[in-house]
């Protein structure tokens, strides 16, 4: 990974963390994708969550000059998506990351543990 992709997933971990984000799926898809080279999927309790979580990353990342390329799903809330170019988030109500079940769409993509990015990982 390159070093700007790694310090910009940090950012996106640590702001999602901050607001209590759990269930971190990292997926590695530059090998079988051309939209975008890494999906980060993570679960919220709630929409208002889902809006906190996606407000501390936009705005962490606007702290550190990254500016985002597309968002939508505010409006429901349930999938909040923000589009870095080469990170795609994916805030899921937990009950909706269930039923669209992205980490089974994108199982050829390879598995990064957001423990090395000192996150821990809790469902």
């Amino acid at each position: 990974m390159k070093e700007k992709v790694l310090d910009t997933i940090k950012i996106i971990l640590e702001a999602s963390n901050d607001k209590k984000a759990y269930n971190f799926k990292l997926i590695d898809i530059s090998k079988i994708s051309s939209i975008t080279d890494y999906f980060l999927i993570c679960s919220v309790n709630n929409t208002k969550q889902a809006e906190a979580v996606a407000d501390n990353i936009v705005e962490k990342m606007a702290d550190n000059e990254i500016k985002i390329n597309h968002k939508e799903g505010y409006r429901s809330g349930k999938w909040i998506l923000l589009d870095y170019n080469d990170i795609v988030v994916h805030i899921f109500v937990r009950d909706e990351r269930e039923k669209y079940n992205l980490e089974n769409i994108w199982l050829d993509g390879k598995d990064i543990d957001v423990e090395d990015f000192g996150i821990e990982n809790w469902s």
